[in-house]
């Protein structure tokens, strides 16, 4: 097939400054052309590894005060984890091997910042070696203005307690058009540009992530992505981007979406934006994580060959997901990802975090 992309683009893409306007052209040419550029600088970044890590999620709870219009999660069950389940369920994990433990949960209305920092000093002192991922920029920005107290005074108090890194979720599309529709009582994008970057000053590192395919323009996707480099570009603090399909079942979003004979966007369009992120992000953020709950395990091993690198971890239990209609299971075992990324023709390895590699996979 003759190579469609021009010359100019491909060295844009080589030195990490694709324009907008570029990044709208190359979602006309060939997918298989895309695909192929994406991998290629996938593997000058990061090699022909795939990476893992043993964690678990635990959503302490589904009460919320939030009114997310996709969200499928919120107030199902009406449940909430005391501390000893929380410590329970770390043990578990701990006991299967896992390395991190990812803590978030609703937004409650009586949010004490002493009871999250009590969640991380308590899992601190009964596990000191479990790395603690926990608390979106959102229920930092609440907890913050619940007890009255800056973003900067709240993150410094729960890394005191034990907070290692934060995931970066919340950020949706991050268009204040787009959220005024989806979650009007969120936070905008300036704030959680603010949480964010003041995390990383604060040397807490985080993840983003782009949850799309519900209102939002592919003009939007781009945009955000392109704010997700300049972020990265002033305060180097991401250690991986997270593309979410958006899944459109059991939420008001979702129902409306449906109604008008839109549905979850196509295996095709979700590649093309993996492909389109590894391009918009090289030299910038090096790991491109395929979400294997969002996308199903075959799609996720699809991806691989168009630009991700990762496919994040084995979760244990995950309810967000799930609750929106996620039909691929809460859990992987790690024999399986092995062999899903072995498969995929490459090289299983189990990460940290932080993306340090915890052991070298030497057998076939």
């Amino acid at each position: 097939m003759k190579n469609t992309i021009p010359d100019d683009i491909i060295q844009q893409a080589y030195e990490g400054n694709v324009t907008k306007k570029n990044a709208l052209k190359l979602l006309e040419v060939p997918p298989l052309q895309l695909f192929s550029l994406a991998d290629r600088l996938r593997k000058k970044a990061v090699g022909d590894d795939v990476t893992y890590v043993v964690n678990r999620n635990i959503n302490f709870t589904d009460q919320c005060i939030g009114n997310c219009g996709f969200c499928a999660f919120r107030n199902q069950e009406n449940y909430f984890l005391e501390k000893s389940d929380i410590i329970r369920k770390t043990k578990e994990a701990v006991e299967l091997g896992a390395t991190e433990v990812c803590i978030q949960g609703g937004l409650l209305e009586d949010a004490n910042l002493e009871f999250y920092q009590d969640i991380l000093s308590s899992i601190k002192a009964n596990y000191p070696n479990i790395h603690i991922h926990a608390y979106s920029p959102m229920e930092v920005f609440h907890l913050a203005k619940k007890n009255g107290l800056s973003i900067e005074s709240t993150i410094k108090k729960l890394k005191n307690s034990g907070l290692e890194t934060m995931p970066g979720t919340a950020a949706e599309i991050l268009s204040d058009r787009v959220r005024e529709i989806i979650c009007p009582g969120k936070l905008n994008t300036l704030q959680w540009e603010n949480v964010i970057t003041t995390a990383h000053r604060l040397g807490i590192a985080t993840t983003a992530t782009m949850m799309y395919g519900h209102v939002e323009t592919k003009e939007e996707r781009i945009d955000h992505i392109l704010k997700i480099r300049e972020i990265q570009q002033k305060t180097a603090g991401f250690t991986e981007f997270v593309l979410l399909p958006f899944m459109p079942y059991n939420n008001p979003i979702g129902k409306k979406m449906i109604k008008e004979g839109k549905y979850a966007t196509g295996g095709i369009e979700d590649l093309q934006f993996y492909a389109l992120s590894r391009i918009l992000l090289h030299t910038h953020i090096p790991n491109i994580q395929a979400s294997w709950v969002k996308l199903g395990k075959k799609l996720a091993q699809v991806a691989l060959a168009c630009g991700a690198n990762d496919v994040g971890g084995t979760l244990m239990e995950e309810k967000i997901s799930s609750s929106a209609g996620a039909k691929n299971g809460e859990n992987m075992e790690v024999s399986e990802i092995k062999w899903l990324v072995r498969t995929a023709g490459r090289k299983p390895v189990q990460r940290n975090t932080l993306y340090e590699s915890i052991e070298a996979e030497n057998d076939s």
